[in-house]
């Protein structure tokens, strides 16, 4: 643990209300009160923790801002350490000046992610809960922050400490028994032992299950909306946007690049693009953009597929339906306010989920947004049951699975009780390593430093 005192801007860095300068650390009130001149003359020294203070920042005698001066006193405070707090009006100057006057009164720049890493070295916080908190500052729907706050308040602590606990209680019974066989020690059995085997298995299943589904909840889902020319593809992007995000017109190529939004769609996030019409064309650069849609379509997490239901299946729909058999896609039978022409049968044939709307109306949009939630298994996904966050986390979580499931094999191939308690003891130390309990400095660096600064 570095023994400086930092500070950094822990607001938006633009117009507001409000900025904060949060300083932390040994000298963190001592710096704030070569800064702060309170209105009642009494220092921030002289104050209990959880107590404001109004004045005004100073530098080199000159009047910064009107200031409300939060102090934290330790270990009671977000990083563990003595932090101040100083609220002045929000704006890129003079947030910068009062944290100017901070740095040039003793303290040192924040690194990214620097406050919430002496929180887990200070123990305020689990690695996991502390990777949460990032997952709460980039939140984009209600079920990405229910998710990321559940984790940040211990939800899966709580399941992996039950893990720990039984694999812990397990390897213990078998080292006692083993090592000290003169006591009256209860024999561990092997029906006992595959008891809690299973378990664990089990519970280290259903969290690499569920990381998946997570990942889909809080950071989104690849998605394209493709088909021909005038489907209503970007009639779509618009109504799911909200907005004229693309360009709609009755002339066929007038979408020649891809168009990018990020929509909610249900409870789910869809990074979506909305790409050119599929069709021959000698038109080089519609050409260029029909080839990009077949990258994306290549290289995408889920497709939106948009059919014109008023007229005949194409060969442009059908070489569309055949470029879709590796990829999770919907079936989108658009206009459904026209008479039908579509074999919609053969699409049914070749694609499990199709839902038919009208992208002009918005007739049909609840049943795409259903539509979404069974084909990324998040219909009945719980946000807030406690889940894996970060590929580290799902590394970690497999190594263990991978090391019960040794220990099972051991097991059943008769080796003795003490081959199995190395592959739990193992399973132990990569559990660790999911919750931060057991890794490097390096690792520990490598998850704050994509942290925002002065958080």
């Amino acid at each position: 643990m570095k023994d400086n005192t930092i500070a950094a801007i822990s607001t938006a860095q633009g117009q507001g209300g409000i900025g904060i300068i949060r300083i932390s650390g040994e000298k963190a009130i001592e710096i704030a009160d070569r800064v702060f001149v309170p209105l009642n003359k009494k220092p921030l020294s002289s104050l209990f923790g959880y107590q404001a203070s109004y004045g005004k920042a100073v530098r080199e005698g000159e009047v910064l801002d009107e200031v409300v001066a939060i102090l934290y006193r330790n270990p009671k405070s977000y990083t563990g350490e003595d932090v101040v707090e100083l609220c002045c009006h929000g704006g890129l100057y003079v947030t910068r000046s009062v944290l100017r006057a901070v740095l040039e009164n003793g303290a040192t720049l924040a690194e990214p992610g620097e406050f919430t890493k002496r929180a887990f070295l200070n123990g305020k916080m689990d690695l996991s809960e502390a990777q949460a908190v990032m997952d709460i500052i980039s939140a984009k729907s209600k079920q990405a922050a229910r998710a990321a706050v559940s984790v940040r308040t211990g939800a899966l602590t709580k399941k992996t400490d039950a893990i720990k606990d039984n694999l812990v209680s397990l390897a213990g019974h078998l080292c006692a028994w083993a090592d000290y066989p003169e006591e009256d020690i209860p024999e561990v059995t092997s029906k006992a032992i595959e008891d809690t085997l299973n378990k664990a298995k089990a519970d280290f299943s259903e969290l690499i299950k569920d990381y998946e589904r997570g990942q889909v909840i809080l950071h989104g889902i690849d998605t394209v909306i493709a088909g021909r020319p005038n489907v209503g593809k970007s009639t779509l992007m618009n109504l799911l946007s909200g907005f004229e995000k693309s360009i709609v017109t009755e002339i066929p190529g007038t979408t020649r690049d891809v168009v990018e939004e990020t929509v909610i769609v249900g409870n789910v996030t869809l990074n979506l693009c909305d790409t050119a019409g599929i069709r021959e064309t000698d038109n080089i650069v519609e050409k260029i953009g029909v080839d990009r849609t077949f990258e994306r379509l290549s290289s995408c997490s889920l497709v939106l597929s948009v059919f014109d239901s008023s007229e005949e299946l194409s060969q442009e729909d059908i070489t569309l339906i055949e470029n879709l058999s590796d990829v999770p896609a919907i079936a989108i039978v658009n206009k459904t306010d026209l008479k039908r022409k579509i074999d919609i049968d053969y699409i049914k044939k070749r694609i499990p989920c199709v839902i038919e709307i009208s992208a002009k109306s918005g007739d049909g949009k609840e049943a795409l947004e259903e539509a979404v939630a069974n084909v990324t298994g998040t219909k009945d996904f719980d946000p807030c049951s406690g889940i894996l966050t970060t590929e580290r986390q799902r590394a970690a979580a497999q190594k263990a699975l991978s090391a019960l499931e040794e220990a099972q094999n051991t097991l059943f191939e008769g080796f003795s009780f003490d081959a199995v308690t190395v592959c739990v003891e193992d399973a132990i130390d990569k559990l660790l390593e999911l919750t931060g309990e057991n890794v490097s400095d390096a690792v520990v660096d490598d998850v704050f430093h994509s942290f925002c600064v002065g958080k």
